[in-house]
């Protein structure tokens, strides 16, 4: 093994900012998680809690450790949100342009992206983020009269989810993936794939390709279908 080299051309790498949002909502008659554009997204917080060490003692030594079950968690943070996601946020719609809220909290899941960029170039590539079986807590909206230096209100929720099985692993509720990683042809065609899953295909006569709409799979597809070779 040669020697190691800190700080080669190319390999400061560095992750940014967060777009491409995505909501989506299970849909009974697809039984697919159907997505929907989320706009004005400004930021997804990502907490993981648990994998705590519980430790085990004996002959008057450290004898071993036992970690807990880790939780995903997080926060997001919007100027909007969907319609879609009201009945996320505990509101229904009895009549058109009323909402009451205090309802059932719909569960949902999200996908957006962060960018990756090293000294080399600042756009390398990107990372895409897929949260699954989330539900959200009630948050606080403050409503501020226009003064001089107006500002536009933000809303935000905390969220927690549910872990999904994944065949071979332990169950999880958050996946990533590296575009970077996807380096041949065939690799960039299969990661193409998957992004005309998550955000939907338009029709194009001239390619024979028939309009698909957005959803979600989930992670025993993508790996077993749509990376299949990889």
């Amino acid at each position: 093994m040669a020697k190691l080299e800190w700080d080669k051309q190319g390999e400061k790498q560095y992750e940014l900012g967060v777009d491409h949002g995505v909501l989506y909502r299970y849909d009974a008659t697809s039984q697919k998680w159907k997505g929907v554009a989320w706009n004005g997204l400004i930021s997804v917080s990502e907490s993981p809690d648990g994998a705590e060490e519980n430790e085990l003692w004996a002959d008057n030594i450290k004898y071993g450790g036992i970690r807990s079950a880790e939780k995903f968690s997080g926060s997001i943070e919007a100027y909007m949100y969907p319609d879609e996601f009201e009945a996320c946020d505990g509101l229904a719609t009895p009549v058109k342009g009323m909402t009451i809220g205090q309802q059932k909290r719909e569960p949902f899941c999200l996908s957006y992206r962060t960018m990756i960029g090293n000294d080399m170039n600042p756009e390398a590539g990107y990372r895409l983020h897929l949260v699954y079986n989330a539900t959200c807590s009630p948050s606080e909206k403050s409503y501020e009269t226009v003064n001089d230096s107006p500002d536009a209100i933000t809303f935000s929720w905390d969220f927690d989810t549910t872990p999904i099985n994944v065949v071979g692993y332990k169950p999880t509720s958050h996946i990533s993936i590296n575009s970077t990683d996807f380096t041949t042809t065939a690799e960039q065609e299969k990661f193409k794939a998957l992004e005309d899953i998550l955000y939907g295909v338009n029709a194009d006569a001239t390619n024979n390709t028939e309009a698909s709409d957005p959803w979600l799979p989930m992670p025993d597809y993508i790996i077993n279908t749509v990376f299949a070779g990889l």
